[in-house]
């Protein structure tokens, strides 16, 4: 049977630990604070790639790749963003090895092989792209530069956590260039919708969108848009932004073009990105006590069948039928896997792919056959049916987008249940320390105050939302007048 998992209730923790590891998504590697992201975790992460790229390709984008290594000099030029990752900075020096002569078989840095100037392994890529975008951009016909790169990036982590925040991550980061800042707030905008479409319809993860405050924005940027999601033990989790970069990072890079009356201007600029941090993102906001729960829009397997025979004459006759089967889902682009493996007991099957989140098990036996039926199982609800052969693939098709939805459509109710307002101090720490979840609450605009709320309560701005209606209240801490709500949340 399937490895036994800490319950969410119990230990939370350690029920996404479990989830990660025995799900088959990662494992922890040689490296301190680095993972190997498995082969079934992989294939979850092209398959969201896939529908990302395809996304900004639609939307005008095209790819290019970055070195992965920035001169210190470049990255130090904008000093808002180098300041904002100095903390977190892994530094190349030196760049050979030699053999210790006090340690027999040992190496150690030749001291003679320093770097003329240190490198940072890039933990972003402003520094290095704008320093390129330079030599692109001579006048308003080189305009929009509309370019995304999918890449590793190093943060140099003390705390990390398999997929939520590991020293080196993947993800992708979208850097375009604008005549106007018109243009780039657009895009910014833009790039915002393109990530809540795919974390709606693609994650069925329900999503604020809103805007950061002062405090919380990207180093170097002038607004951070954000979308916000909820887990299910309450805490928020950051899952993707776009920045509007104003002209800071062309005065920092002297990128300049001339516009159509012939006259100098600074570029303005634009940045956007999600990580592989979206896979923890759906382990803890849909999975349960069994295991994974993964859309099946992502799934890397949307479908298993498990056959139950004896001998090879049944074993032979549910093979021929079952390809059938198996030939029209994958004519309608439905992923399934055959698992007539004799490793394995079918017991011990039904419980490994409900532990890694498969959206529907089929289980044909040779009497199933001989009724022209199939017991169809439903990894969200665990609801078990039989079901003709006949249009077999058309109930799977359907029965997937019900999957889909219904998944979403839990996440969103539990979500909007753990959005509660509070209007005194009081009530803001005990809503914080018992139901947890989304606080409404008004807050006077300062950066003090910002910072004395996360001192006294561990809890962040997630986001003003975009939609946000204007009210007359009194910051929650201070008293002091505010004109809207904003959310607060303790966050990964």
């Amino acid at each position: 049977m399937a490895k036994e998992l800490a319950t969410r209730e119990a230990d939370y923790s350690q029920w996404y630990n479990d989830l990660v590891i025995k799900g088959q998504l990662a494992d922890y590697s040689a490296v301190r604070g680095c993972m190997v992201i498995k082969p079934y975790g992989y294939a979850l992460w092209e398959n969201m790639r896939d529908v990302l790229d395809k996304m900004f390709k639609d939307t005008g984008h095209q790819n290019a790749y970055f070195p992965l290594f920035v001169p210190k000099s470049l990255f130090e030029a904008e000093e808002k963003n180098a300041e904002g990752f100095a903390k977190e900075c892994a530094v190349v020096t030196h760049y050979r090895l030699k053999t210790d002569p006090d340690r027999p078989g040992k190496l150690m840095v030749d001291p003679e092989a320093k770097l003329e100037e240190e490198l940072v392994v890039r933990p972003t890529s402003e520094a290095i792209i704008w320093n390129t975008y330079k030599g692109w951009i001579q006048s308003y016909r080189d305009l929009p530069i509309l370019v995304n790169q999918w890449a590793n990036v190093v943060r140099w982590e003390m705390r990390t956590r398999l997929f939520l925040r590991t020293a080196e991550f993947l993800w992708q980061e979208g850097h375009t260039a604008h005549a106007t800042a018109v243009e780039a707030i657009a895009e910014t905008k833009q790039m915002l919708e393109v990530y809540a479409d795919f974390a709606e319809n693609w994650m069925a993860l329900p999503v604020i969108k809103g805007i950061k405050s002062a405090n919380e924005r990207f180093a170097g940027a002038e607004d951070t848009y954000c979308i916000e999601a909820m887990m299910q033990d309450g805490k928020a989790l950051q899952a993707g932004t776009s920045h509007f970069l104003g002209q800071n990072f062309a005065k920092a890079f002297d990128v300049k073009f001339s516009d159509k009356e012939n006259k100098l201007d600074y570029v303005w600029a634009t940045s956007w990105g999600v990580s592989t941090r979206l896979i923890g993102a759906l382990v803890m906001a849909h999975s349960d006590d069994d295991g994974l729960i993964l859309p099946p829009k992502i799934a890397p397997i949307q479908v298993v069948i498990v056959p139950i025979y004896k001998g090879e004459e049944q074993k032979a006759q549910l093979d021929e039928r079952v390809g059938a089967i198996v030939k029209q889902l994958k004519a309608m682009g439905i992923s399934v896997k055959y698992d007539d493996s004799d490793n394995q007991r079918p017991g011990w099957k039904f419980a490994e792919y409900e532990l890694k989140g498969v959206p529907v098990r089929l289980a044909i036996g040779a009497r199933d056959l001989q009724n022209n039926v199939v017991e169809v199982a439903r990894r969200d609800t665990k609801e078990k049916t039989s079901v003709s052969l006949e249009g077999i693939e058309n109930y799977i098709k359907d029965l997937l987008e019900d999957i889909q939805t219904s998944i979403f459509n839990k996440a969103k109710a539990f979500r909007d249940e753990r959005i509660t307002k509070a209007d005194t101090w009081e009530e803001f720490v005990q809503l914080l320390d018992t139901k947890a979840g989304f606080i409404s609450a008004h807050w006077d605009g300062t950066g003090e105050t910002e910072d004395k709320i996360k001192e006294l309560a561990k809890a962040t701005i997630r986001c003003i939302p975009l939609d946000n209606p204007l009210e007359d209240g009194k910051c929650i801490l201070t008293g002091n007048p505010s004109t809207q709500r904003v959310l607060f949340a303790r966050a990964y």
